[in-house]
């Protein structure tokens, strides 16, 4: 009989009422009113026995679990719910922990035992005991929550994630990488940071709308997610920005490959609304403990970084460095002076020849422009072009060397061509065909002599203005080459439709090219072939060797740029070279390509034994550098190069003469991402922590050994006389014999 089990929710007894019969209808009633709320799907009732087995289940709720009310009695209550895999509560481990300790409990959330479908209820019940005071069981009620928790674990998600893309937002970037920090404090773990921003990104929010760009951003994610390793957090910050953190990375030679992977990912083209559009990224990297060991301190450190790859010509990444912070005020003053540099006459223009690759002779000139600043020197192109690009200022310097090689290039005798690079900013001027005209009309240059150069990144939304403006272009009867060919956003749609004239094979294909095993030769003499078929001519850049000469020549490279050859001169030294009629240049250089060898003037440490000597660097490469500054030092001695900021490289020499050793590298140095080289791992700070420096980010400069004895007790002394040290010696010693003299 069913009103037997209601009766334990306190349901009077028959007969309780005045003569019975009124006591029997509110029994009824009440009855109907618990069937009506179980019926109702708003709550329902459960009880048990003293065992924990179920005595009484509303039928609603079996019905739910896909059963008959009898297959559910006797059994235990708790083998109604599961574990949700999600959610880190495990139900049914707590739940009889609960029962057992026989007390009143509420709300408690547990997940029903349906499979496929995702049913949470809220269960509350009271202990019972009968007359001698034993427990008798439980009884309570149930509702379903399954909706209040979808909506709690949505608003939990808003909270922590980006709606747009479905990665974690700022806020728990923030309390990801706080948390992260200080766990691994303790256990003196290193982690890397890496900051984001999408480069013309704006570019494509103005053309083609917000949908349009919010759904190349939820692209955008998805690349990233796919490049980004299991282990590490990928969020976005807002707007165009993104955030990658990467437990225990602190190998700059992993960071840079992971970089360029990301670099490469994002930079491939989107098709967006029927559409296409290509984008690209900057990034930053900081590493902790060396750039930081705060999130504050490694965020700062990872956006000055990022600032520094968007300064550097975007499409970039950057390691920070100390020297970041005088490379922002560098560029912040640059910016400032650029803005007179013309009116000024600071800025001219040198002029570099393309050589034909069989008679040697100079068939045309590039125009680069320099800067010769009043403090700060010679400031080179790659720094100051992409702050012009990026304060509005290439304009106005394009025009001016448009119309300055044009005057130049119109005193040159013979056929000799002129080529000029033009930004994507100029290109997109649709003034740019009649600036053009003017700067040949005003010249006298015939126009079949000028030939501009552009780069991949003018086709980045490929709209029909890009063929319009090619098409105005060869109407006034200029060339036009393709530069950089290869290295952005190459495809044989833009040779198929853009009335190229040339195309220039980046210099990064150009290295490596002679050595064993590399693809690089399969390309170029595919670009050959191409070119040949579409009637263009090619030049290969960046040639200083014989071999690479001599295998340019084998893949029937029509011309060659490059030292080999000439570097940049003067409009005034091209003029006279040509005034005797054609110019030909016998090429010189090494005879084999060597590993990229860079002139810098930098103190280092050189540490042996338990001596630190301060000395010049001359020049580096991946594999080694020259020293000067210690005398007469044996071949195969063993140095550690101590570059600063934790920055340790064993090396070996290699070569000795004087002053002056050339050391190779036990292990190459690696990119740092602005075309210099860092070691691949640092001294932690940890490390010199317990050496007894203070923890914390490292400042800049060299960090001089402590006092060591050889291990008999005593110490040392220096096995070379150091070079100033020397000087100072020989002019004590003229100083006595003058006075000896005298």
């Amino acid at each position: 009989m069913v009103l037997a089990p209601l009766r334990k929710f306190g349901l009077p007894k028959l007969g309780g009422g005045v003569g019975g019969k009124s006591s029997a209808a509110e029994m009824q009633q009440a009855v109907q009113i618990l069937r009506d709320y179980e019926q109702s799907g708003h709550g329902w009732f459960w009880s048990t026995d003293a065992g924990g087995r179920i005595d009484y289940l509303s039928e609603c709720v079996a019905e739910r679990l896909g059963k008959n009310r009898s297959e559910v009695l006797g059994q235990p209550f708790s083998s109604l719910f599961t574990l949700d895999s999600v959610d880190t509560e495990q139900v049914e481990r707590t739940l009889p922990v609960i029962l057992s300790k026989r007390k009143t409990f509420a709300e408690f959330a547990v997940r029903a035992a349906v499979r496929g479908e995702e049913l949470w209820w809220s269960i509350s019940g009271r202990p019972q005991h009968d007359s001698a005071g034993n427990f008798a069981g439980f009884r309570g009620n149930g509702a379903d929550v399954t909706e209040r928790r979808r909506s709690q674990r949505k608003a939990e998600r808003l909270a922590m994630y980006d709606s747009l893309t479905g990665l974690s937002n700022r806020h728990r970037m923030s309390s990801h990488l706080d948390n992260t920090l200080a766990a691994f404090r303790q256990a003196k773990r290193s982690c890397a940071v890496m900051m984001l921003d999408l480069d013309r990104f704006k570019q494509v929010n103005d053309t083609l709308g917000h949908p349009a760009g919010d759904e190349l951003l939820k692209q955008v994610a998805d690349r990233l997610s796919r490049v980004v390793d299991s282990g590490c957090e990928l969020g976005r910050l807002g707007g165009d920005e993104f955030e990658v953190i990467l437990p225990d990375l602190d190998d700059r030679g992993r960071l840079g490959e992971i970089a360029k992977k990301i670099i490469d990912m994002v930079s491939q083209p989107y098709a967006l609304e029927g559409a296409r559009c290509v984008i690209g990224v900057s990034v930053g990297i900081a590493i902790a403990p060396y750039d930081g060991v705060t999130s504050d301190e490694l965020i700062r450190n990872a956006d000055l970084a990022l600032y520094s790859a968007k300064g550097g010509g975007r499409g970039q990444f950057r390691f920070y460095s100390t020297e970041l912070h005088n490379e922002a005020e560098t560029r912040r003053r640059i910016e400032e002076d650029l803005r007179d540099a013309l009116s000024e006459g600071q800025i001219s223009l040198n002029y570099q020849p393309l050589v034909c690759t069989r008679t040697n002779a100079v068939v045309a000139m590039e125009a680069v422009m320099r800067w010769a600043h009043p403090d700060l020197g010679s400031i080179s192109p790659a720094l100051f072009i992409p702050v012009a690009e990026e304060s509005n200022q290439i304009a106005q310097l394009g025009e001016w060397a448009l119309r300055q090689a044009c005057e130049d290039a119109s005193r040159w005798p013979g056929n000799v061509k002129v080529s000029v690079n033009v930004s994507p900013a100029q290109f997109a001027n649709k003034n740019l065909p009649s600036l053009v005209t003017q700067a040949l009309a005003n010249s006298g240059l015939p126009a079949e002599l000028l030939e501009l150069e552009l780069t991949e990144s003018i086709f980045l939304n490929d709209s029909e203005s890009t063929e319009e403006m090619f098409a105005a272009l060869k109407g006034v009867g200029v060339r036009l080459a393709l530069d950089d060919f290869g290295t952005g956003y190459s495809s044989l749609g833009y040779l198929r439709k853009a009335p190229f004239d040339k195309i220039k094979i980046d210099q990064s294909f150009i290295r490596g090219v002679t050595e064993p095993g590399t693809r690089n030769v399969a390309i170029i003499k595919a670009i050959v072939s191409l070119a040949e078929a579409l009637d263009m001519d090619t030049t290969a850049e960046g040639i200083e060797a014989h071999d690479e000469l001599d295998l340019m020549r084998e893949l029937k490279v029509s011309q060659i740029q490059g030292f080999i050859y000439s570097k940049a001169i003067s409009g005034e030294d091209a003029l006279a070279a040509m005034q005797s009629g054609e110019w030909i240049i016998e090429p010189e250089g090494p005879s084999k390509a060597r590993s990229d060898r860079k002139t810098v003037f930098r103190k280092v440490g050189l540490i042996h034994e338990d001596h630190r000597y301060e000395v010049t660097m001359r020049n580096l490469s991946n594999t080694g550098c020259l020293i000067e500054g210690l005398l007469d030092v044996p071949v195969d001695t063993v140095f550690v190069v101590d570059f600063g900021e934790g920055q340790l490289a064993v090396a070996t020499v290699r070569r000795s003469r004087g002053t002056m050793q050339g050391m190779e590298f036990e292990h190459t140095l690696v990119a740092d991402g602005a075309g210099g080289l860092v070691t691949r791992n640092r001294v932690s700070p940890y490390m010199l922590a317990a050496a007894g420096m203070p923890l914390g980010a490292l400042p800049p400069g060299q960090y001089p050994l402590g006092p060591q004895s050889n291990g008999s007790g005593t110490f040392t002394m220096p096995r070379f006389a150091h070079l100033n040290e020397a000087a100072k010696k020989g002019e004590v010693q003229r100083a006595a014999e003058a006075k000896a003299a005298g």
